[in-house]
C-alpha cells in the first residue's frame, strides 16, 4: 500500500459548533499492494455477519463502516442523501484532478467547495455540529477493501469510530485506469448520535476479534503515525465520546504466553498532535505473528474517572 505524496491534514478544532475531524491517505498510488499490509477483499466477504456485497463502491464502503461500528458497540450511521451528494462531488473532484486532498481549489475543474463544511452547505445539508471526512484512493474498486484500509489507518479510525456521529454519506469515482477515489463524510446535525455512557470506552480490535491483520504500512497514511518506519504491527485503539478526555496511565499488548510486552508507539493527545483528546492508540513497532492470540491492557482515566480493562484478539 503506497501513500500519495500529496499533503493531507488531520485536525480537531476546539469549538464543538465548528468541530471538524478529518484524515486522508488510506490507499495506494497504483503500485502493487503488499498482502502483509492489506486485507484482501475476498477475505472481508467471509467475515461473520458481513454486509451483503453490492458492488457499489460508495454503498459497500459506507456499509462496512457501519458493520465495524456495530461490532464495537457504536450506533450505526444513518445514510443521508445530501451528505452522499457532497461526498460524491468531492470524489469526482479528486478524480478529475488526479489528486488526494481534503481541500479543493477554486480554479480547478469539478470544484464544489473548499472545505467539507462548504461542500455540505452546497449540497443543502444544514450546518453540522460535528463533521468529519475520510478519503482513500487505490487501484482496487472494492468498497469493503477501501473502507477496511481506512479503519486500519489509525488517524482515519479516530474519525470513523467517533461515537457521537449520527449520520453520513459516501461517494466514489473511478478513472479509466480503474483507480478508485472514495470519500465518506460523517456528521451530527443539530443533535448528536447516542454515543457512549459516561466514562465508557470502546476498543479496536474488539475483545474476541479474530483474523485481525498482522501489520500496517505506516507510510501509507498522512500524517504518518510512525515516522521513519513503514511496516509496523496492527494499531490497537480506545475511543470515547468527542470532548471526553482519555488519559493513559498504561497501554500495552503482549503475545499470549510471553513474559514481556511488545515495543509500541503510544498515540495520545498529550504527546501526539494528531490524536484527539477522546482517543488513544498503540502501534506495535514490529508486525504481529500470524494465527496468534494477543492480550491488551489499558489503564487510565476517562474524564477523570478511573478505568482499567483487559481484552484479547487473535490474528489471521
Amino acid at each position: 500500500m503506497i501513500v500519495s505524496s500529496l499533503p493531507c491534514k488531520y485536525w480537531l478544532t476546539a469549538l464543538l459548533s465548528a468541530a471538524l475531524l478529518s484524515a486522508c491517505g488510506g490507499g495506494d498510488s497504483g503500485g502493487n499492494t503488499s498482502p502483509s499490509t492489506a486485507t484482501p477483499a475476498g477475505q472481508l466477504l467471509q467475515e461473520p455477519g458481513a454486509p451483503v456485497f453490492s458492488n457499489n463502491i460508495a454503498t459497500d464502503g459506507f456499509n462496512w463502516f457501519n458493520f465495524r461500528r456495530s461490532q464495537i458497540g457504536l450506533s450505526p450511521l444513518v445514510r443521508n442523501g445530501l451528505i452522499d451528494s457532497a461526498a460524491l462531488g468531492h470524489s469526482n473532484y479528486l478524480n478529475i484532478n488526479s489528486t488526494v486532498a481534503h481541500e479543493q481549489l477554486l480554479d480547478k475543474p469539478g470544484f464544489t467547495g473548499v472545505k467539507l463544511g462548504n461542500r455540505l452547505a452546497k449540497a443543502g445539508y444544514v450546518l453540522a455540529s460535528l463533521q468529519g471526512e475520510v478519503i482513500a484512493g487505490a487501484s482496487n474498486t472494492s468498497g469493503f477493501y477501501l473502507a477496511e484500509e481506512l479503519v486500519t489507518a489509525i488517524y482515519h479510525r479516530f474519525v470513523i469510530f467517533e461515537p457521537l456521529f449520527k449520520e453520513g454519506g459516501a461517494g466514489a469515482a473511478v478513472n479509466a485506469a480503474g483507480y478508485a477515489y472514495f470519500t465518506s463524510d460523517l456528521a451530527s446535525n443539530r443533535s448528536y448520535g447516542p454515543g457512549l455512557a459516561a466514562a465508557q470506552i470502546v476498543t479496536y480490535p474488539f475483545g474476541g476479534q479474530q483474523r485481525v491483520a498482522v501489520s500496517f504500512s505506516s507510510d501509507s497514511e498522512a500524517p504518518d503515525p510512525v515516522p521513519n518506519q513503514d511496516v509496523v504491527g496492527y494499531p490497537i485503539s480506545v475511543h470515547a465520546n468527542y470532548g471526553t478526555s482519555v488519559d493513559v496511565t498504561a497501554f500495552s499488548v503482549r503475545q499470549r504466553g510471553a513474559g514481556t510486552d511488545l515495543a509500541v508507539r503510544l498515540l495520545a493527545s498529550g504527546s501526539d498532535a494528531h490524536t484527539p483528546i477522546s482517543a488513544a492508540a498503540i502501534v506495535p513497532l514490529a508486525p504481529l505473528s500470524a494465527n496468534t492470540s494477543y492480550d491488551v491492557r489499558f489503564i487510565g482515566k476517562i474524564n477523570g474517572a478511573d478505568i482499567a480493562t483487559n481484552w484479547s484478539f487473535s490474528t489471521r
